[in-house]
C-alpha cells in the first residue's frame, strides 16, 4: 500500500492543475454576470473571440461581462443570447464536442442560476460545473468487496477507452442529483430504477483542472449502490463498450497505475473517497490526510 501512495497524489496534484493559477489576472479573466464572478476565462479566448460579439460580451474594468441589453433579459433570454455567438464559435471548430445540454452557471449549487450555457462550453468560461458518480459495488459472503468498472467507448468524444464509474454523468439543469442518478443508471448500465433509487448519496469531491482551452471546476455528488452478488450490468446507450467486476485490492491497484489502461483522471477521486470512507485507506496510511485533504481542496461550494 505505502508503495501506492505517490501515485495516489498523482492523481489528485493532476485534477488540481488549475488551482493554482485561476486567480491569476495575465492567465485568466473573471466573467462576471450580474455583479457576481462565475467563471474564469482565459485571457486569449476573451480576446480573440468573445470579444468579437460586442452585442452580447464587454470588459469592465478587469472581468468580461453581458452587455446591459443582455444583462436586463430574462433568464431564457439572456441565455438564447448567449448561445448565438457560443454556436458560432462551435461552427468555426473553436468550442468543440457539442452536447445539445444545458448547464447552469451559477456561483454555487444551491443559488438561482444567472446563465444556462451548451455544456461543452463550461469549461472555456471557467463555471463551476457539477456531476454524479455512482460506486456499484458488491459485498461478497467472506465480507469482501467488488466494484464495478466501465470502459468508456473508444468512440467518445473525452477519455474514450478509458476505465470510469459503472454509472457517471454531468449535472444537467433542472434535474436533482438523485433523479439524475436513476437516469444515467438505466442509461449506462441497464439498471432498473427500483435498484438505482437504493444509490446512498455519501458526499462530495472537488478538483480544478487545467486544460489548453479553460478550466474545468467541477464538484462530483458521490454515491454508493450496494448490489446483489449476481447482478450484471449491460451496455445500453453505447457510451460503455464492456463492464468488469474488480476486487477493490486490483482497483487501488488500477489506481496506483499512472498511465496506460487507467481510470479518467476523475474517477480516481471518487474511488479514493470511496476507500476511505470504507477502511481500505486509513490514518496509518501514508499522506492520509494530504489525500482526505485534497479531494476537496478545490471550491465545493
Amino acid at each position: 500500500m505505502d508503495s501506492m501512495v505517490p501515485s495516489f497524489m498523482t492523481w489528485i496534484e493532476r485534477c488540481n492543475s488549475g488551482l493554482a493559477c485561476q486567480h491569476d489576472a495575465t492567465q485568466y479573466t473573471p466573467f462576471s454576470v450580474d455583479g457576481h464572478v462565475v467563471g474564469y476565462v482565459d485571457t486569449t479566448f476573451v480576446r480573440d473571440h468573445l470579444l468579437r460579439f460586442p452585442d452580447v460580451f464587454h470588459m469592465v474594468d478587469t472581468s468580461v461581462q453581458l452587455v446591459e441589453k443582455v444583462r436586463l433579459m430574462s433568464l431564457h433570454d439572456r441565455s438564447s443570447a448567449v448561445a448565438l455567438p457560443l454556436a458560432q464559435l462551435h461552427k468555426e471548430g473553436i468550442i468543440t464536442g457539442w452536447r445539445d445540454e444545458m448547464y447552469p452557471v451559477l456561483t454555487s449549487f444551491h443559488a438561482e442560476p444567472v446563465l444556462l450555457m451548451e455544456r461543452s462550453a463550461s469549461v472555456y468560461f471557467g463555471i463551476k460545473a457539477y456531476g454524479v458518480h455512482v460506486n456499484g459495488y458488491v459485498e461478497n459472503e467472506d465480507g469482501s468487496l467488488d466494484m464495478w468498472v466501465a470502459r468508456r467507448s473508444s468512440s467518445k468524444p473525452t477519455w474514450p477507452g478509458k476505465l470510469d464509474h459503472i454509472v457517471a454523468g454531468g449535472q444537467p439543469y433542472g434535474i436533482s442529483p438523485m433523479d439524475n442518478v436513476i437516469k444515467e443508471c438505466y442509461e449506462e448500465a441497464g439498471i432498473e430504477r427500483e435498484l438505482a433509487s437504493k444509490a446512498v448519496p455519501v458526499g462530495a469531491v472537488s478538483y480544478c483542472s487545467k486544460y489548453s482551452y479553460g478550466l474545468k471546476r467541477d464538484v462530483l455528488f458521490c454515491f454508493d449502490l450496494k448490489l446483489p452478488c449476481d447482478f450484471q450490468p449491460r451496455v445500453n446507450d453505447g457510451e460503455v463498450e464492456e463492464f468488469y467486476k474488480v476486487s477493490v485490492d486490483d482497483v487501488l491497484e488500477i489506481v496506483a497505475r499512472t498511465e496506460g489502461d487507467v481510470y479518467k483522471d476523475n474517477c480516481n477521486l471518487v474511488v479514493l473517497d470511496f476507500m476511505i470512507r470504507h477502511g481500505l485507506l486509513s490514518p496509518s496510511t501514508p499522506a492520509y490526510l494530504d489525500i482526505l485533504r485534497g479531494l476537496r481542496e478545490a471550491d465545493l461550494s
